[in-house]
């Protein structure tokens, strides 16, 4: 088959101990899915989760032991952090039952969902799409994929960032307000997932901004963790 031009490369995440790459089909995340992070952005209660989403080409691999750099984004002036636990899919399906979320997992891996905090803020004032303020180029980071076998009690994990040694959001996910089944479940409810699709599950309160010169540096108990900089 020819093409009109070369197309571009599969986007894809390193796996832990594995020659193999993971390979991003799309990439969903949830928002407002921790309750204190949910106080601060002005809501409360046990919402319907609800989803947006990213391109994948939006992907930066913090690869392990490395700090990846990512530059600073146009039109914004309040750049934000928000660190996640991220979950692979490897085995599609639509209408998956919460209590068989576990077997569609592949993996688990730690993400940053930069925001463009003002331009998101602006969008909703006006009921518009986040898209501007989510989905821009190189908003999504991720650190290396850990097959869910080799996970630990991932249900459990902490999860935290620091920017330049200092604590910014600490938490657990076991405070998500939709736990990862629940998510599957209503998340396959309105797409029918693919093998290669990554869930952003949420932030937990702290959430903040970053400047040029500052490191991310984030982890979920298990996993690999993440270190990024914003250029």
């Amino acid at each position: 088959m020819s093409y009109v031009f070369t197309p571009p490369p599969v986007v894809s995440v390193p796996v832990v101990g594995r020659a193999e790459r993971f390979p991003v089909h799309r990439i969903y995340c949830v928002g407002r899915n921790y309750e204190e992070h949910a106080k601060e952005m002005g809501f409360t209660g046990r919402e319907p989760p609800f989803f947006f989403l990213k391109p994948a080409d939006a992907i930066v691999v913090a690869e392990a032991g490395k700090t990846a750099v990512i530059p600073y984004p146009t039109l914004t002036s309040n750049l934000h952090h928000e660190i996640e636990l991220v979950v692979a899919i490897g085995q599609g399906g639509r209408g998956i039952r919460a209590e068989d979320a576990a077997k569609h997992i592949f993996g688990y891996a730690v993400g940053l969902d930069m925001t463009r905090r003002d331009l998101q803020t602006e969008m909703k004032k006006q009921g518009r799409p986040w898209c501007i303020g989510k989905g821009y180029d190189q908003s999504a980071p991720i650190g290396p994929i850990t097959p869910a076998a080799e996970a630990g009690d991932i249900g459990n994990a902490a999860i935290w960032v620091q920017v330049n040694g200092s604590d910014r959001q600490r938490s657990n996910v076991s405070k998500l307000i939709w736990n990862i089944a629940e998510t599957i479940e209503h998340l396959s409810n309105a797409w029918e997932l693919q093998p290669g699709d990554l869930i952003y599950t949420g932030t937990p309160e702290g959430v903040a901004a970053v400047v040029k010169g500052d490191t991310m540096t984030g982890g979920v108990d298990g996993l690999t963790g993440i270190s990024v900089k914003v250029a």
